[in-house]
């Protein structure tokens, strides 16, 4: 039997999706859970239009290993859109070095252009600079589902902009539809990818130690 879909999605709606991935990254990982992907797609495919399904990361150089390349790569043949853009490099005192890859711009442009074409817009990400964005979809009739979470000390979530938003969807009510299983089958050919030392924006690395990603 089908498991029932959890979202605020009419059947009539289309729909898309825009993920913050970094963000949503760290939602999960606070919870303590990692997130099955294919699963995701087929909840908001499930009793609506899905139309798009945005998943936005920067990266690394690509002469250097990032350790989100295996699930970059599974997502673009997998349904999703995939938006990257290089991590900006950051001169540090005593020889570190620190990198940037914001990734608002690329979603606000995108979730505006697609907003002529669907009736909802389901944002994964808790930054209150996006409340703007939900107010101006607003305008134009379309609605808007945030996906974060307030079940963490402190919450994921900006308060501005789980108001702002038609629905609030708290990744943890999400949880049971995205999970993923790590029991691995016997082949392995279905097993998913999964971001290691993906936090957030902000990457820092000195010379003699691997690369790891720092919450900012």
């Amino acid at each position: 039997m089908a498991e029932e879909p959890i979202h605020h999605c009419e059947p009539y709606e289309r729909v898309a999706l825009f993920i913050d991935g970094a963000n949503l990254y760290q939602a999960a990982r606070a919870l303590g859970f990692d997130i099955d992907y294919r699963r995701l797609l087929t909840n908001f495919s499930t009793d609506c239009r899905l139309l798009r399904a945005y998943y936005y990361t920067a990266l690394l150089d690509e002469q250097e290993y990032s350790p989100i390349r295996p699930l970059v790569d599974w997502l673009e043949y997998n349904g999703y859109t995939m938006v990257t853009k290089p991590l900006k490099e950051y001169a540090q005192p005593l020889g570190r070095r620190k990198y940037k890859g914001n990734m608002d711009v690329e979603i606000t442009v995108d979730a505006m252009e697609m907003g002529a074409h669907v009736e909802h817009v389901v944002l994964f990400s808790g930054d209150g600079d996006f409340r703007r964005l939900i107010e101006a979809l607003q305008r134009r009739g379309v609605r808007v589902t945030v996906v974060s979470t307030i079940r963490t000390q402190p919450p994921m979530v900006a308060d501005e902009l789980r108001r702002q938003a038609d629905f609030f969807l708290d990744l943890a009510e999400l949880r049971p539809a995205i999970e993923r299983s790590h029991a691995r089958p016997a082949d392995n050919t279905s097993s998913l990818p999964v971001a290691e030392d993906y936090e957030d924006e902000d990457y820092e690395d000195e010379e003699d130690e691997p690369h790891s990603y720092h919450g900012g």
